[in-house]
């Protein structure tokens, strides 16, 4: 679900007109839908309201602070891999004491922050890593809180390159290597085991990796309890997948009935990461039209916006859907959708079937709101995006666009 509609022929966020905003505020602009968020987040905050449950929003997916704020006024949690990210969070009036930072390579200076900003737990991932943080609490006088991430080995049934819940991939430990450092962080004074924690990927469409996975978890948390170790908190992760093309994905409430179930098993407080799944439909690209330039073999439909500012496309393959703005009558055409940028890599759509389009004309590549803005660069030293959030009526510009003064600002 999202409130992105077209009325009269003209794309709407809300109730406000995505052209008027293109032209008040230039290209590229990310555009998102506040309610859209709020609703997402909602759902699945009711959908689990048979199991105590904690909701951390996962950061890296749309790390905008008035983002942030939106979650953190509906009482969320937050997922964090790195210290920026959880500066974001305070920044935006996130409570620290609701964060768990996971990671496979936080430095000294990343733990002894979130130590002094009193985390919820770190998710550990290596025995080294653990000893870091035992070392980094005792010369802050403090404890730390931890879970272990394991890697149950399952498939998530999505991409390899947002697969992690394998034996191959460098996150989490397997069981048996996980256990052995439940039964090491005995010896250390500095850290206490709080929980356990799991994710196994991300765009994840049906149930059944998730129930794979738990039933594997629940296990492991069994044998956790017979030597001693009882975790207040399992961690199963995120994932939940959109809508990009014709995807059928879970609902929060054949979500909810899947996995309801096994997690009342484990007897703990549940903690769930979802990211793409509150934000990624709610929220689009808006690029306006250069060129239309045609070949002897393609037409080519030049745009503003480019690799830099949405890399999903080259990154993985992904489709997002390409409307107008305002539809226009004419013929339609199919064309490769292409960025200014110095790269053969640098498109969004091939080959795709379009509505006309000519140079000034406007263009929304749909969900767009999760690995977007987050994963944006300043590659071709192109300034980055602005970014507008629609509340109803009302929107709002919530980061200006980037000027080349910025490009420079830290640099001598």
């Amino acid at each position: 679900m999202n409130l992105f509609s077209v009325r009269r022929g003209a794309l709407y966020c809300e109730d406000v007109a995505v052209e008027g905003l293109a032209r008040k505020h230039g290209t590229p602009l990310y555009v998102y839908s506040k309610r859209t968020f709020a609703s997402h987040f909602t759902q699945l905050d009711r959908a689990l309201e048979g199991v105590s449950h904690l909701i951390c929003y996962a950061v890296k997916a749309n790390s905008t602070l008035a983002v942030i704020r939106t979650f953190a006024d509906l009482g969320s949690g937050f997922d964090i891999v790195s210290g920026g990210e959880l500066h974001r969070v305070i920044a935006a009036g996130g409570d620290p004491g609701k964060v768990v930072f996971a990671g496979v390579g936080k430095t000294e200076t990343e733990i002894a922050f979130a130590l002094r900003s009193g985390i919820l737990f770190f998710s550990v991932e290596s025995a080294p890593e653990l000893e870091r943080i035992s070392a980094v609490a005792g010369r802050l006088k403090k404890t730390a809180r931890f879970s272990v991430r394991v890697n149950p080995h399952v498939d998530a049934e999505t991409h390899k390159h947002i697969t992690t819940g394998m034996h191959a991939s460098k996150f989490g430990l397997e069981f048996p290597a996980a256990l052995a450092l439940y039964r090491r962080a005995r010896t250390m004074r500095h850290v206490e085991a709080v929980g356990v924690q799991m994710h196994i990927g991300s765009q994840i469409t049906t149930a059944r990796p998730y129930q794979r996975a738990l039933d594997r978890l629940l296990g492991f948390v069994q044998e956790m309890r017979r030597i001693g170790i009882r975790p207040q908190y399992v961690d199963m992760g995120g994932g939940m997948g959109i809508i990009y093309r014709d995807e059928t994905p879970l609902t929060p409430v054949a979500f909810a009935a899947a996995v309801l179930p096994r997690l009342r098993r484990f007897g703990t407080t549940v903690v769930i990461e979802p990211g793409r799944f509150v934000v990624g439909s709610g929220g689009i690209l808006v690029t306006q039209v250069q060129y239309v330039k045609k070949t002897s073999t393609k037409t080519f439909v030049i745009v503003d916006a480019a690799m830099n500012d949405l890399i999903r496309p080259v990154l993985y393959g992904a489709y997002h859907g390409i409307v107008p703005t305002v539809r226009r009558a004419g013929r339609g055409m199919t064309a490769d959708v292409v960025g200014p940028v110095c790269e053969s890599s640098d498109f969004f759509a091939e080959a795709r079937a379009l509505p006309a389009v000519q140079p000034g004309d406007h263009l929304a590549l749909l969900s767009a709101g999760a690995y977007g803005f987050s994963m944006a660069s300043n590659y071709n030293s192109r300034p980055r995006a602005a970014e507008v959030m629609v509340d109803g009526r009302t929107a709002r510009l919530i980061r200006r666009r980037e000027t080349f003064e910025d490009l420079t600002r830290l640099e001598k």
